[in-house]
């Protein structure tokens, strides 16, 4: 499973990028202008507000979907036990702390414009046969859109005894587009690829991970396909708390992604799916 390691600056980045998420479904992005310490300070601040009694003034509002979502509120899709972390969504019009606001809003807004850009990358680098197919371009679905959503993640060190098949996030597929992952503070991350093996995915600093959503697979008749993805639970040497923080780049509701989904109908569905709605 080769997934690339592809320079933001190369010349070659938009085909090499295209390469890896078409044979993998994954690929991992160095060299871009989101900092190692930026990534570090981040990690820390809202590692606070996981350890703060605060969180619970944030509990998730289950009609939008943003706030805080308390500890085992999520299984993947398929499954029903539920995975071994507690999370926040932020929205551009969703709720944030003000101790994280300038920071938290910062990092949503360089991501998201990040991301369009790799749409864009895509759109230029795919062939002709499966473009001919998207309903529109792939950046073009993100205009004006409200429905990228940045996760922050915690995953606490694992309890002495822990429930059969429960692991921090279980095998599934993301909902959206595409997914920018800021690099966990720990290892975990592991893809499977077309002969069911595990691959560990490299959380090196700084680097951002990438990978193709269920959206993506179905506007281009899966030729970058949604590659199933999970998080492992921690050997006893290395038992501590794992945060990370991607972005999942949804387009409007309205967008078409084929003949039978808009984007919203489809996010309905999955959230049914994975228990939360």
């Amino acid at each position: 499973m080769n997934i690339e390691t592809i320079d933001y600056q190369a010349p070659d980045a938009k085909q090499a990028l295209a390469r890896s998420l078409h044979n993998t479904g994954f690929a991992v992005l160095a060299n871009h202008s989101i900092t190692e310490a930026r990534i570090s300070q981040i990690y820390q601040d809202w590692g606070n507000f996981f350890a703060s009694d605060t969180k619970h003034d944030f509990l998730r509002d289950p009609e939008n979907q943003d706030g805080y979502f308390p500890f085992r509120s999520e299984n993947a899709k398929g499954q029903t036990v539920k995975d071994l972390k507690e999370f926040y969504h932020v929205y551009t019009w969703g709720r944030v702390p003000e101790s994280l606001e300038t920071q938290t809003r910062a990092i949503h807004n360089d991501l998201t414009n990040l991301g369009i850009e790799l749409l864009s990358w895509l759109q230029d680098e795919t062939p002709d046969e499966v473009r001919r197919k998207f309903t529109m371009p792939l950046h073009e679905m993100m205009g004006e859109s409200l429905m990228s959503l940045l996760r922050i993640l915690h995953y606490p060190p694992m309890e002495e005894t822990v429930e059969e098949g429960a692991i921090r996030a279980a095998a599934h597929e993301d909902i959206n587009l595409i997914t920018l992952l800021l690099a966990g503070s720990q290892p975990g991350l592991q893809a499977k690829d077309k002969q069911g093996v595990w691959h560990d995915i490299s959380c090196d600093a700084g680097m951002i991970t990438i990978n193709n959503g269920d959206m993506l697979s179905l506007a281009s008749h899966d030729y970058y396909p949604s590659t199933t993805h999970r998080v492992v639970n921690p050997d006893a040497s290395a038992n501590q708390s794992r945060y990370s923080m991607p972005i999942f780049l949804h387009p409007r509701p309205d967008v078409k992604l084929d003949k039978d989904f808009s984007a919203g109908e489809f996010l309905q569905q999955r959230l049914k799916e994975i228990g939360l709605k």
